[in-house]
């Protein structure tokens, strides 16, 4: 993904102001860069020119109080700032305090990127694993009545007052539909477990490259019982958005950043070769992001426990983008 700088604008304001569903957020420009491919293309589907946009005042001259450039864009602000907060904890963890020796790393990663053909020694690596999950709730045969909150018997037709689960002669859900698909989500929802869809396909179709990215993943960073890290349901549609983050288990350990009094440190790293030749398969979606698509059929028990439980066929369909992002 490409951004500009507005080359008519010398002093280029270091924060930018994003308004994210009626939320803003307020970050710095090398925060936004080091975002993840794959979340910057949901930010800036077009790519981002970085050039002010205020909102202009009612008297016709521009907002320039507070030196921010703001961009609007369709994103969960939740989700964002989950991101956010978990570069910056990777970035303290790996580089130590501001006046620390580790630091030294991050200032000199460009330069020395030239000279080591493994950035994975200079900079902390985070595997980003993003799904989005579009779903279709199929009514089941006994039909279920929004106004009455009740099965009707496909034998005995619905009142005046019930409205059997369908759409309209415009093809439009009707109300009881809207319902049973807000219903579906909100239980589909709180299924958390990244890989139990995956693996369910796995051993349905017996598909050795999905075990195989399993197997990767698990061996890298995830673990197999993880769950998502953040998970919501999207505006007006009928898809759920969800993103993981861990850090990569490169096999290479570096000095510790600070040291018990009377320690010595050592001046070189330690490598495991084998953890470290995983980590660099990786390598390969670092600023490369790759998606996987697959079909799911699940069935879900809504109001369970309850007299009005019932049994919902749902097909899923599930994109999986992973990507590997150094900071």
């Amino acid at each position: 993904m490409e951004y500009q700088s507005d080359p008519s604008s010398s002093t280029a304001p270091t924060n930018v102001s994003l308004g994210l569903r009626g939320h803003r957020l307020s970050l710095e420009r090398e925060a936004l860069m080091e975002l993840p491919e794959s979340v910057l293309l949901c930010l800036f589907p077009n790519g981002v020119v970085l050039s002010a946009q205020r909102q202009p005042r009612l008297d016709g001259t521009q907002d320039v109080d507070d030196g921010e450039d703001v961009y609007f864009v369709d994103f969960d602000a939740k989700c964002l700032e989950f991101v956010l907060n978990f570069f910056a904890t990777a970035r303290d963890a790996f580089y130590g305090p501001p006046q620390g020796p580790r630091r030294n790393l991050s200032e000199s990663a460009q330069a020395a990127a030239n000279n080591i053909p493994n950035p994975l020694f200079l900079k902390q690596a985070i595997i980003v694993l993003r799904e989005e999950l579009e779903y279709f709730a199929i009514p089941p045969k006994g039909k279920f009545s929004a106004a009455a909150d009740s099965f009707i018997d496909e034998k005995h037709p619905p009142t005046t007052a019930d409205e059997v689960a369908g759409t309209d002669e415009a093809g439009k859900p009707n109300k009881s539909l809207l319902q049973l698909k807000m219903d579906c989500g909100k239980a589909l929802l709180e299924r958390k477990s990244i890989f139990t869809a995956l693996q369910r396909n796995v051993n349905r179709e017996n598909n050795v490259a999905e075990q195989h990215l399993i197997d990767m993943l698990c061996m890298s960073g995830f673990e197999r019982d993880d769950a998502w890290g953040y998970r919501s349901l999207e505006p007006n549609r009928c898809c759920i958005a969800s993103i993981a983050l861990v850090l990569l288990k490169t096999g290479i350990t570096h000095p510790p950043i600070t040291l018990p009094e009377g320690e010595t440190v050592r001046s070189s790293v330690d490598v495991n070769a084998q953890q470290l030749a995983t980590a660099q398969k990786l390598l390969l979606f670092w600023r490369k992001p790759a998606r996987k698509c697959w079909w799911d059929a699940t069935e879900l028990t809504l109001d369970e426990g309850t007299d009005q439980a019932r049994q919902i066929k749902v097909w899923a369909r599930r994109v999986w983008t992973l990507e590997l992002s150094l900071i």
